[in-house]
């Protein structure tokens, strides 16, 4: 079974080193690691280093023996979701499930048409939230270089987002529109991949016509309709079999 995965703000050099604060508890108290086992330590930014524990005490300290260190490049190309907010939960599902699946940042997007709108304490909360999901999802899912969350975008932001990337597309919802598969699409080898998932109700026209000026088209997924929590999954899954980073 591979290692579990706990995080630091830096991850430490060669020797021994304590894990105490909320991680050492979840070590500790949680997973139960006891001395031998194997765990890694990593910062979430791709830093990370193998350890085997060498001592448990209390409730959430845990002294380890760094054996290794080292650094995951940032893989390409890299892969970016705008996501719609969805309504309740849905959005920290949607988190959740890409960062498991492997994508590399995600946006959330303000759409007109999205019920959910993020506004003062209650958007801060909501970010946070989606933030701490991609954390736990992260830690999981075994990576060692989680999913940056950003803040909120606006349609005007996201358009210069889609503007500025090597390949943009947006997810088109009608079964029946004359847009492409994103299956059959042609992909960067590197540079950034943008994807924007719409709401429920769909990418509204006016939106749609400010992507396509920003050079993303609009792609299908396949003949079914999936919901906005899990369409993004979806095509991050594709495109990580597609440009080879699953190989």
């Amino acid at each position: 079974m591979t290692a579990p995965v706990f995080v630091v703000e830096a991850v430490p050099g060669l020797g021994s080193f304590l894990l105490d604060g909320s991680e050492g508890r979840h070590a500790v108290s949680v997973k139960r690691m006891r001395a031998g086992e194997d765990l890694v330590l990593t910062d979430g930014r791709g830093a990370w280093a193998d350890c085997v524990v060498l001592a448990a005490e209390g409730k959430d300290q845990l002294t380890v023996q760094v054996s290794g260190t080292a650094v995951e490049p940032e893989p390409l190309p890299r892969i970016t979701v705008v996501q719609a907010l969805p309504k309740g939960d849905r959005g920290e599902l949607a988190v959740e499930i890409m960062t498991e699946t492997g994508v590399d940042a995600i946006v959330p997007w303000a759409a007109s048409r999205c019920i959910t709108q993020w506004k003062g304490d209650r958007g801060l909360k909501a970010l946070a939230k989606w933030r701490a999901t991609a954390r736990e999802a992260g830690k999981q899912s075994r990576r060692t270089r989680f999913p940056e969350v950003a803040d909120a975008m606006t349609t005007k932001q996201v358009a210069a987002l889609l503007a500025g990337a090597d390949f943009a597309a947006v997810l088109h919802e009608d079964r029946d529109h004359p847009s492409g598969a994103l299956a059959d699409a042609e992909l960067p080898a590197e540079g950034e991949i943008v994807l924007v998932v719409g709401p429920e109700g769909g990418v509204s026209p006016e939106e749609l016509a400010a992507f396509e000026t920003a050079g993303a088209k609009p792609y299908r997924l396949g003949h079914s309709v999936l919901r906005t929590s899990t369409a993004g999954t979806a095509a991050t899954a594709l495109l990580l079999g597609r440009t080879g980073r699953w190989s």
